[in-house]
């Protein structure tokens, strides 16, 4: 009998298999070992993670919470494992299923203009794109790539740097001549200030008032969004003031569609645009090796 050297690798095939198949014994079966042997490994397998992946009965097997999601993630390794060693085979030709994760501004102004062109360069590749300005976990949502904007607090990711783009506050003509345009911080009070409806970094605006101090304004609007291109959306209809990246509103701005305020309180404050994704670069899937190169030669911001 042939013997598997269960590394960590060996124990998720395993489990994995143990669940597909809905039993030990036919798991056992499929790898020539024991029933004993592959409850064994189960349990070294629950005792190196500290958590119970499968209840056990006489009938059926029964995964935990914990179990379902380890279940989920080694899917995903096993199918990486095995494109990778289809790419090895094929001389690393980029191929495979690429899931993206991306805020929306950047996926509608960028990400998807640019996948005709990074398809046809890469044919054997198909892309799932997600659209969310929710920061999410990319192990959680088995993503391969995010884009994220701001600072980065997942440090068991890689981040490779896209670009940096200003924040300004903006608003259409229309509800300038409607409400006339602010001077000073003042002027704020009596102007609709838009927003997002989820948590950021800094809730509220930022300025430098008169005397070079910093502050920072609470949003009092009548409206909130969910993503930055929404927001970009409502100002464009004329509902109020927003601030958003230059990145995202520069062709606004130069075809008059939206105005700048307040420029001379504006911090200059810089927010960074980061593809983030799990290990080093030297052990990437080709597929999203490319992508990321692809990105960094592609995207540019004013």
């Amino acid at each position: 009998m042939t013997r598997l050297d269960f590394n960590r690798s060996g124990e998720i095939e395993v489990f994995v298999r143990v669940v597909d198949l809905g039993g030990f014994s036919a798991a056992a079966r499929a790898f020539n070992m024991t029933p004993s042997a592959v409850s064994k490994l189960v349990a070294r397998l629950e005792n190196r993670l500290g958590a119970r992946l499968i209840n056990r009965s006489t009938r059926k097997l029964q995964l935990t919470a914990e179990g379902a999601a380890f279940y989920d993630r080694g899917l995903r390794i096993l199918e990486d494992m095995a494109t990778a060693e289809r790419e090895a085979a094929s001389g690393a030709a980029p191929q495979g299923r690429l899931k993206v994760n991306s805020n929306v501004p950047f996926g509608y102004h960028y990400l998807l203009p640019l996948l005709p062109g990074f398809l046809a360069e890469y044919p054997q590749v198909k892309v799932d794109v997600v659209l969310t300005d929710r920061v999410v976990d990319l192990f959680e949502e088995q993503a391969d790539v995010a884009i994220r904007t701001g600072p980065l607090r997942e440090s068991r990711l890689v981040a490779r740097k896209l670009g940096e783009s200003r924040l300004i506050i903006v608003a259409s003509p229309d509800y300038l001549k409607q409400h006339g345009e602010p001077q000073t911080l003042a002027d704020l009070e009596r102007h609709n200030l838009l927003g997002f409806c989820f948590a950021r970094h800094i809730e509220g605006w930022p300025f430098i008032d008169e005397n070079g101090a910093s502050q920072t304004l609470v949003l009092d609007g009548n409206a909130l969004v969910s993503d930055g291109e929404a927001l970009r959306q409502v100002a464009l209809a004329g509902l109020g003031l927003a601030r958003l990246s230059s990145f995202h509103i520069t062709p606004d701005i130069e075809a008059g569609r939206l105005v700048p305020v307040l420029e001379k309180y504006n911090p200059r404050d810089i927010e960074t645009m980061h593809a983030v994704f799990v290990g080093q670069g030297g052990h990437l899937p080709a597929r999203v090796r490319a992508f990321l190169d692809y990105l960094t030669r592609h995207v540019r911001f004013p």
